[in-house]
């Protein structure tokens, strides 16, 4: 299976805080701007030397973006890389692992236009995959005929145009934005949704964007840490740590190569942090998983809103 079907993305690289486990570990105490940007670009280095050729960003995951310029700026000539961010939330975190607030959500034509002007501050032109970041029915950015025009002007001028997903209805939101024409034409044609092992409710959806000629990236293909780091009294978790075990690979190959293994999946995303995480991740890329391993996982889904429960009671650290 080839490496470029692997994407690594920022979200828990480019700011102190966030909802996977064991950060304490991964990233020590010192958390400053300096010392991640480091670390950033030294993961960015190992994932192109490992063939990972896409890299996801977002105008909130902290100072994602700019990590990515100055790395870029470092390495003019690694031009067969794509960048897809997002727009939606802002980072207010203030760079501290203790705020109150890490995130806002905003939906608004405003924000798209002045998120744009600041992911084109750093990317420029290497952008290439623009997300509506945490598309769901209640914000409205779905319905948003003005705004669904402005973001079909991103797409003249050459940017893929998508929406990532969240929450137990991502299927909805996906059929929605599906469902979003301008001049006859999709809109959103890039998808970039939650699965793993443990939820699974969106796959049908997915499958109908792949169907009809969009791209499908899967995140939290690790489920935030617990398919990775399983505490001990996460009985599902558990179970997969065992079926990874009786296949001798890590908990992590295994839910990557799960990931990999659905036909409609396109790139399926890296969260590490480290380089050790990340070569470990990428290994999936050589695992094929039995269609009787892959039938004994998908007894491990969990229903999605006790899924997102779970993952909406993680402390950011």
């Amino acid at each position: 299976m080839s490496i470029s079907r692997i994407g690594l993305g920022l979200a828990a690289l480019a700011r102190p805080a966030y909802i996977t486990t064991s950060r304490a570990d991964d990233l020590g105490a010192d958390r400053t701007v300096e010392a991640l940007q480091q670390q950033s670009w030294r993961v960015l280095d190992r994932a192109y030397a490992l063939g990972i050729r896409y890299v996801d960003l977002a105008r909130s995951y902290g100072r994602a973006e700019e990590f990515a310029a100055g790395w870029l700026h470092a390495h003019p000539d690694r031009d067969d890389v794509t960048f897809g961010s997002k727009w939606g939330y802002r980072y207010v975190g203030e760079w501290r692992t203790d705020a109150d607030v890490h995130e806002v959500k905003d939906h608004s034509s405003a924000a798209f236009t002045s998120q744009l002007a600041e992911t084109r501050k750093w990317l420029g032109d290497r952008l290439a995959v623009y997300h509506v970041h945490s598309a769901t029915l209640d914000t409205g950015v779905l319905e948003d005929v003005e705004l669904h025009r402005e973001l079909a002007g991103l797409r003249a001028a050459g940017v893929r145009v998508g929406v990532s997903t969240s929450g137990p209805d991502q299927a909805t939101a996906v059929r929605r934005a599906l469902a979003v024409r301008i001049d006859g034409q999709p809109l959103f044609t890039s998808f970039q949704s939650t699965w793993n092992v443990l939820e699974t409710s969106v796959a049908d959806a997915l499958a109908e964007a792949h169907a009809a000629g969009a791209r499908v990236i899967v995140k939290e293909a690790v489920a935030n840490g617990r398919l990775a780091s399983p505490r001990a009294d996460d009985a599902a978790a558990q179970r997969a740590t065992t079926i990874a075990g009786d296949l001798s690979i890590g908990l992590d190959q295994l839910a990557i190569a799960a990931a990999l293994a659905q036909p409609w999946a396109h790139v399926v995303l890296s969260g590490a942090v480290t380089i050790e995480q990340l070569e470990s991740n990428v290994a999936a890329a050589d695992v094929r998983l039995s269609a009787d391993v892959l039938g004994e996982l998908a007894t491990l889904a969990e229903p999605p809103a006790d899924y997102w429960a779970q993952r909406s009671s993680r402390p950011w650290t």
